[in-house]
């Protein structure tokens, strides 16, 4: 998104008042995007320390449930927060550094360009956008935009047996940001995942993408007979596994997209990828 775009431009905008059921593409002529423009954001104002000082109703709805479950607090409460608290440790470091990004070579109190990022909350995925504020005496805060697309990228939520805790909600679509505006990837069109760091590079059979989605929270979210977990790096889908080539002490297993890449198999992992593939 430009900067003289606003950060609440339809064409990046999804929400928690779609209808619950999964978006599983165009459905009685209705695009994508049009029914992105549909959606209400969540919005939060902060201070210039990163403390809540106003939500929406929307915002109310997702993340005060999660400050129940972070931190214990109720609602009433939530104002005055540090807003990195109200997520998981694992999500708070993306968090705090979307939260710390500025215009390097520009003006202190122009608004950088929202910067789109999934952050994990229990059971939500959510899209999060921040933009600089100013005043009249200069930078003020931040408005934090979010889009819950747990609805358009997850399957519906099933019971667990008794006894047993929920499991995340399984993936059938990964969103990510480019050209300013959210693509749906099919989870059947991607090739294999690789990760670096908190980020990870999606990559179909003709394309590559940028998640902020970490391996962790894919491995968590997608179908272990079909995805393995190769390597501390590499996430491949088997269907797409071309060949299994042994070399001395290491192994690789060459993928079916556009460089025949050759992704390294951890030890711990081979006999795992051996069954699943019927290899002896």
């Amino acid at each position: 998104m430009r900067p003289s775009e606003s950060p609440l431009s339809p064409a990046a905008a999804p929400t928690t008042t779609a209808a619950a059921e999964p978006y599983r593409g165009e459905t009685r002529g209705e695009t994508f995007q049009h029914r992105l423009e549909q959606f209400n954001p969540g919005v939060v104002w902060l201070d210039a320390q990163g403390h809540v000082t106003a939500f929406n109703d929307v915002a109310l709805q997702i993340l005060g449930p999660a400050g129940e479950h972070s931190l214990g607090v109720s609602q009433e409460r939530l104002f005055g927060i540090d807003v990195v608290q109200l997520h998981p440790e694992k999500s708070r470091d993306k968090l705090r550094f979307l939260l710390q990004s500025r215009d390097v070579g520009g003006c202190p109190v122009k608004s950088p360009p929202p910067v789109a990022m999934m952050i994990n909350i229990p059971d939500r995925i959510l899209m999060i956008k921040v933009s600089a504020m100013a005043d009249r005496a200069g930078a003020c805060g931040t408005c934090m935009i979010f889009y819950d697309v747990t609805d358009l990228t997850t399957e519906p939520l099933e019971s667990p047996p008794a006894g047993r805790a929920a499991a995340p909600r399984r993936l059938f679509k990964i969103p990510v940001y480019r050209k300013n505006r959210v693509i749906l990837i099919d989870l059947k069109d991607i090739v294999r995942f690789q990760g670096d760091g908190h980020y990870t590079t999606i990559v179909t059979k003709d394309e590559r993408y940028l998640s902020n989605l970490s391996l962790a929270d894919l491995e968590l979210r997608l179908d272990g007979n079909v995805y393995l977990r190769v390597h501390r790096s590499h996430i491949v889908s088997l269907p797409y596994a071309v060949e299994l080539v042994k070399a001395d002490e290491s192994m690789n297993l060459v993928m079916a997209d556009a460089e025949r890449t050759a992704v390294p198999v951890s030890r711990a992992k081979a006999a795992q990828l051996k069954e699943l593939l019927g290899v002896i």
